[in-house]
């Protein structure tokens, strides 16, 4: 499952991942998992705790990308001769080490956890100075060794004396030449004397212009010095080859330690990286428990702007396994559901978190999710039924320990027929005892969270004023989609309001205006001052509620299966009234059912309704019961609906 994917925390670790300077260090952090044992959990936020705190005393650390340092390291290990550049890469780290200890050092004064890693660089002093005393500017210095000094002196003082040769010809013969200046070709000095001329300067041709007008001429005065300058150079290129190898035998000498360097730099460059992104995000670090229990106090996404992020105050746990979340399109269900499940995986891999003191996060054996449509053509999958193939995965991998997410539950088919796979896969989650935060638009689905143990509904609020989301999680109640009451506000005709409602809710409206039971959401406490607005507009009726104007033995519609049925049992708090239909008895919400003939029209005055509703066998039992004893005789109630 693309948990990390559905989730965005693949963002979180690419964000996390260009504050390393080490590919090593960068490689792990796009690598990072949540830890499944408490105990590396909370040492890993420990660590990011003691980072952040020295970054914020000190400022950055001194450390270092070390290009290519595994390279030379295997080059001088087998005999392979570095040069000067490899050779100043390898400075470069030791007197980056030098400092990162120096960096550490002070800041035991901070915070001793992450100040100890100091005690544990090489400091490799001998090795840094030789390289410095041999190797200037990338190139070998001619203090590497006495003998070097020696060769570039002769060196310097035979090319004085060939262009001291050169430079009497050039003044004595000045007609001859084509130009007043020494020229090299080939290495060697040569003169540019005019092709007419040549015969007369004695020596060898060693280059002509590609006109032909100019022989570059090796005088033969020179020769004997060029051939000495020539030996020479051999003999400093052996020099420098000699003292690069011995550079590169004390390298390979110094590798272990150097090794060990390496390793400690790029697990800093790692836990400071963890820092530098928790003073980014403004994150802090949070409570990791065993205990299966959420806490989010101002929770942020981290993914969005801090500017109009509205935080998010949330909680599961303490007998609550799950919390269903209805509100309005747009209003922040879904980025509420991945901001508890991305601050759980950051939380459970290290890392702080952008929320407030007294959050606290479970340790979750996995993070399940279905959010997103999934829709896909080249596999034919429907949104609905993506919805399904991801949850069946979940509920192959869900435990008690893992923490499910769930958007638009039971959407993208019949409603129906969603509704009741919605409330089939909560009972089934719930029975399964692990945490769960699941988004819905049911009404069912919410009555269902209200009558079930350890399940809390919540809602995101929505200003009925401005017709804007809030983003704002309230935990313990349902919402409302608010669509009529959005649709009248923002100018629907009344009479297309009224056809809505009736069509919604299979009622007659009580006056010419939509009576708009979803309108009575700006009753709410929170909402007095639109619903005040709404009075001015709309009388509301003052007939009884629908669920209460049903008869035993009324006939009535079910829909959307358009069903018939007949009243069993009165309506619950819930508004569910019991209906028979083809001789099983179910509760259905009095939104779904439509009155088609009242029970006066249907049967006689005091009409006996267990001919209707009870068997053949209990009915012959009851009558047997009123005349005599009869040794075991009984009477089978159903289960009470």
């Amino acid at each position: 499952m693309k948990t990390k994917e559905t989730l965005e925390f693949n963002i979180i670790l690419e964000r996390l991942a260009d504050y390393a300077l080490s590919e090593k260090a960068k490689e792990k952090l796009l690598l990072l998992e949540p830890s499944l044992n408490e105990r590396d959990c909370k040492n890993r936020m420990q660590e990011t705790t003691s980072a952040s705190n020295i970054l914020e005393a000190q400022g950055s650390p001194p450390l270092t990308a070390m290009p290519e340092l595994d390279t030379i390291l295997e080059m001088a290990s087998k005999g392979s001769m570095l040069l000067p550049e490899q050779l100043m890469s390898v400075c470069s780290f030791v007197m980056a080490c030098s400092q990162m200890k120096r960096y550490l050092k002070r800041a035991e004064t901070v915070d001793v956890c992450i100040a100890s890693y100091g005690d544990v660089f090489y400091s490799h002093e001998s090795l840094l100075d030789e390289i410095n005393r041999s190797i200037r500017n990338n190139k070998v210095d001619s203090g590497a060794s006495t003998t070097l000094r020696g060769i570039r002196r002769k060196i310097e003082n035979t090319n004085s004396a060939v262009k001291s040769k050169l430079e009497s010809v050039l003044k004595s013969k000045k007609e001859w030449l084509e130009d007043g200046y020494i020229a090299t070709r080939s290495g060697r000095f040569v003169l540019p004397v005019k092709t007419k001329y040549k015969s007369k300067v004695e020596g060898s041709v060693v280059d002509i212009s590609k006109t032909g007008a100019t022989s570059f001429i090796e005088p033969i005065a020179v020769r004997k010095l060029q051939e000495e300058l020539a030996l020479l150079e051999i003999e400093e290129d052996n020099e420098i080859r000699r003292i690069l190898y011995t550079l590169t035998v004390l390298v390979d000498s110094h590798s272990h330690e150097l090794k060990i360097n390496m390793d400690y730099m790029e697990r800093l460059d790692f836990i400071f990286a963890k820092a530098k992104l928790s003073k980014e995000m403004k994150a802090i670090p949070v409570v990791m428990t065993t205990e299966r229990k959420i806490v989010i106090k101002q929770g942020r996404h981290p993914l969005l702007d801090e500017e109009v992020c509205i935080p998010l105050d949330f909680e599961i746990g303490d007998g609550i396994s799950g919390v269903v979340i209805t509100g309005p399109n747009t209003g922040g269900k879904t980025v509420s559901l991945k901001t508890v499940g991305l601050l759980s995986l950051m939380a459970q891999s290290g890392l702080h978190v952008p929320a407030k003191e007294g959050s606290v996060f479970s340790m979750n054996g996995s993070v399940l999710c279905d959010i997103g449509d999934g829709q896909s053509i080249s596999e034919n999958l429907s949104t609905f039924s993506s919805h399904i193939t991801n949850i069946i995965d979940i509920l192959k991998n869900v435990s008690d320990e893992s923490l499910v997410l769930l958007d638009e539950l039971g959407s993208g088919t019949d409603p129906a027929e969603g509704m009741g796979i919605a409330i089939a896969i909560l009972a089934e989650l719930r029975q399964r005892n692990c945490l769960f935060v699941a988004t819905t638009h049911y009404p069912e689905v919410k009555n269902f969270t209200k009558n079930t143990e350890g399940l809390v509904n919540a809602r995101m609020e929505f200003d009925l004023e401005s017709l804007e989301p809030l983003y704002k999680l309230q935990i313990g109640e349902a919402g409302e989609s608010c669509a009529l009451y959005i649709a009248q506000r923002l100018g629907l005709p009344n009479n297309m309001l009224a056809r809505a409602e009736q069509e919604a809710y299979n009622s007659t409206p009580a006056i010419g205006n939509a009576r708009s039971r979803v309108f009575q959401a700006g009753d709410q406490e929170e909402h007095k001052r639109p619903a005040r607005k709404i009075k001015k507009q709309i009388t509301k009726p003052s007939t009884p509620p629908r669920s209460e104007r049903f008869d035993i033995g009324d006939s009535v519609m079910v829909y959307p299966e358009k069903v018939l049925g007949i009243v069993c049992v009165q309506p619950n708090d819930q508004g569910e009234l019991g209906v028979q239909i083809k001789g099983v008895k179910q509760r259905i919400n009095h939104k779904r059912i439509k009155l088609m003939a009242h029970a006066s029209t249907l049967y006689p005055e005091g009409y006996d309704f267990s001919i209707v509703f009870d068997t053949k066998e209990n009915r012959k039992a009851r009558h047997d019961m009123g005349r005599k004893f009869v040794p075991g005789l009984t009477i089978e109630y159903e289960e009470e609906i």
